[in-house]
């Protein structure tokens, strides 16, 4: 039985990034053509010209905030907000809720967020029965993997959340052999197992989803007889990567373009440098392009040791939205980079804010080339112009700065 879930992941890399750069300007045209909001966004692109990574990052980025504004500003008209291609009928099977609410919609097609690739990768296999603890009220986590397991030809169990007794003796009763839901419910159900004496031996392999999964969580997963993986999804854009077999990083999915872009901005940082993940999905009924997750995460170097060849990230690594507020003003990570934009010596800038409650200090440290005349002075001036706060600079060598995508730091002390 093959390991991968089909050919494409394992192309090579070259064919597969010519595949994506041919599916790009299809896709921008089609987004355009079919999606009121992204041919506001894209306004003045010529959608042929951008065949290209490079071409890819000069277009703007739509964050989860806008996509939200937009909803609200037009939900009279269109709960979407102009981003979705669809209409109401068969080729949209439901329409959910998340918090904001922002309304997503399903698709027609089978396996729609692509999450069978990241099933298959756990282990997942026709004839499973998979017990799906994600929620099925508004939200479509449930869904999501649902989908997935029925395009490998699972039976699946709609669990939902709560109710841990009857869940127990749901999977005690069925002999579910695996699970898919939150790593932390899935510990509940483990312990509870323990404690009541009821026996879920059966359950040896699971697919987590909806918050991190640390290793020594994973560790102790395994130390109990399961396998349990990890998988980055959004109710946007879908499958995003998903963890293998190897245990390094999360192997990117092949029916997305990822970036890696600097917090506040839309220019891609290189690889290994924590940034905001940014996605543009290949998706015909949601078509996002370069949609802001407000994720960090970083390209790792290489391919899977599994033989996939796409690329890998390192999985999410906190969130890009760090807007602080500083002595009653709001602090946004893109002033920061505006600031650092004006000075071509200067390779990366870290606004840090200490002190305590209501004595704040603000402090840009920055990495220059050097130490040119009175250029801690002119950064000083251009801090006060872009934030109309006042702040310290402080010169530091390039290379200096913590790699952990903070652009602003909230060190202050809150005792």
């Amino acid at each position: 039985m093959s390991e991968f879930f089909d050919a494409l992941e394992q192309r090579d890399t070259a064919q597969r990034e010519r595949d994506l750069m041919a599916a790009l300007p299809l896709q921008v045209a089609h987004a355009q053509a079919t999606s009121p909001a992204m041919r506001e966004i894209l306004s003045g692109v010529d959608a042929a010209a951008v065949t290209s990574r490079a071409a890819l990052a000069k277009l703007p980025v739509t964050r989860k905030h806008e996509l939200l504004e937009r909803q609200v500003a037009q939900r009279a008209s269109d709960a979407f907000g102009g981003f979705s291609s669809l209409v109401r009928g068969p080729a949209m099977r439901r329409i959910y809720a998340s918090p904001g609410p922002i309304y997503e919609p399903d698709g027609g097609t089978p396996d729609y967020w692509r999450s069978a690739r990241a099933l298959y990768a756990a282990g997942f296999r026709a004839g499973d029965l998979v017990h799906n603890s994600f929620s099925y009220h508004m939200t479509p986590g449930a869904f999501i993997m649902e989908s997935g397991a029925h395009a490998i030809g699972c039976t699946v169990f709609p669990a939902g959340i709560g109710q841990t007794e009857q869940q127990l003796q749901a999977i005690a009763e069925l002999r579910s052999n695996a699970y898919v839901g939150t790593p932390s419910f899935l510990r509940i159900l483990v312990e509870k197992a323990q404690e009541t004496s009821t026996d879920i031996s059966s359950m040896r392999k699971a697919m987590t989803g909806g918050e991190a999964l640390p290793p020594s969580l994973r560790d102790w997963f395994a130390e109990r007889g399961m396998a349990v993986y990890q998988s980055y999804a959004t109710a946007d854009l879908g499958l995003i990567a998903y963890e293998t077999s190897a245990r390094q990083g999360l192997v990117l999915d092949e029916g997305v373009i990822v970036e890696i872009v600097r917090p506040g901005t839309g220019e891609p940082v290189p690889e290994g440098e924590v940034g905001e993940v940014v996605v543009t999905t290949l998706n015909r009924g949601y078509p996002l392009i370069r949609f802001g997750t407000g994720d960090l995460s970083a390209l790792m170097p290489g391919a899977c040791p599994t033989g996939r060849t796409n690329g890998r990230i390192r999985g999410w690594l906190g969130r890009a939205d760090q807007t602080t507020k500083i002595r009653g003003m709001f602090v946004h990570p893109s002033q920061v980079a505006d600031i650092a934009k004006r000075f071509p010596e200067v390779v990366k800038a870290r606004l840090v804010v200490s002190g305590e409650m209501a004595n704040d200090v603000m402090t840009l440290q920055v990495e220059a080339h050097g130490t040119p005349q009175g250029l801690d002075a002119r950064i000083g001036e251009a801090i006060r112009d872009v934030t109309k706060l006042r702040g310290d600079v402080l010169l530091v060598a390039p290379g200096s700065l913590p790699n952990d995508g903070k652009v602003i730091e909230d060190a202050r002390s809150y005792k």
